[in-house]
């Protein structure tokens, strides 16, 4: 039988030998990539980017991804991202195949589950910390009073709710990416992807963020990092390696939460 997480218990018909006994339940992977290829061009001057990459990642967990440059993570997380879709294979996201979406649904689909987190912060200037973070509940059209209330959260819980009045170049560095965190998290995604998310900032900054990140993961959000950085990786749960467009390695570090934990039934 295949692997299930551990669950809540739910009772078993009379007689049923099983009766009394914890049952559990599925949980679906936030995401599942099956045999993904991505080439660019064709005949002789073809690349290949990825060639034949699979891997799920489950609800809570956290993710780093490493590679040299043309490893092909770049390319991968532009998948995951749903920046671009595969040549082959399949996607699928939260149980969305997004692997053949047109450009329409594609952008409803990074809006509403992906929170996207970038090396460049990509703050509107000018603008306040808050606004910024309530950028994409405008986009789907929330109200404003929603918005508000939703982006003070979001503030509050990567701690910079007393800084919600402020615009970007009066926020330090670790201050602006926390801010990128907190836009990332607003709308609830099923994950939060992070493309180098320390690339541009100092030490004290680079703690800053990840213990941001840190904190997500342990209150059960779903973190896949893109880093080169081998002690930014070590704050994942688990390591994927890609060398040449290949997974080369895909080691666990430490377990999924309690609750994501599986088990196998008879």
């Amino acid at each position: 039988m295949a692997p299930v997480a551990a669950g809540s218990d739910v009772a078993q018909p009379a007689g049923d030998p099983r009766a009394g006994l914890r049952t559990v339940t599925a949980i679906r992977p936030v995401l599942h990539v099956e045999n993904v290829v991505k080439t660019y061009g064709d005949g002789d001057t073809a690349v290949h980017a990825l060639r034949g990459v699979s891997f799920s990642v489950e609800r809570g967990d956290y993710v780093a991804i490493m590679g040299a440059s043309g490893s092909g993570k770049s390319t991968l997380m532009n998948i995951l991202g749903c920046l671009d879709i595969p040549s082959g294979g399949r996607y699928l996201l939260d149980g969305v195949d997004v692997s053949r979406l047109e450009d329409r649904r594609l952008a409803l689909i990074r809006n509403r589950r992906i929170g996207f987190v970038f090396q460049s912060f990509n703050l509107i200037p000018r603008t306040t910390a808050q606004a910024n973070v309530e950028l994409p509940l405008a986009y789907a059209r929330m109200k404003a009073r929603e918005r508000h209330r939703r982006a003070r959260a979001a503030l509050e819980l990567v701690g910079l709710g007393d800084r919600a009045n402020h615009e970007p170049s009066k926020l330090s560095g670790g201050q602006q990416q926390r801010v990128a965190v907190a836009r990332a998290l607003v709308t609830a995604p099923a994950l939060v992807l992070a493309d180098e998310p320390t690339g541009n900032l100092d030490s004290h900054s680079t703690a800053e963020v990840l213990a941001v990140l840190d904190r997500l993961n342990q209150s059960g959000r779903t973190i896949v990092l893109i880093t080169h950085e081998p002690d930014v990786a070590d704050h994942a749960r688990r390591l994927i390696r890609l060398v040449d467009g290949r997974i080369v390695t895909d080691v666990r570090h430490r377990p999924l939460p309690y609750l994501q934990r599986t088990v196998t039934v008879a």
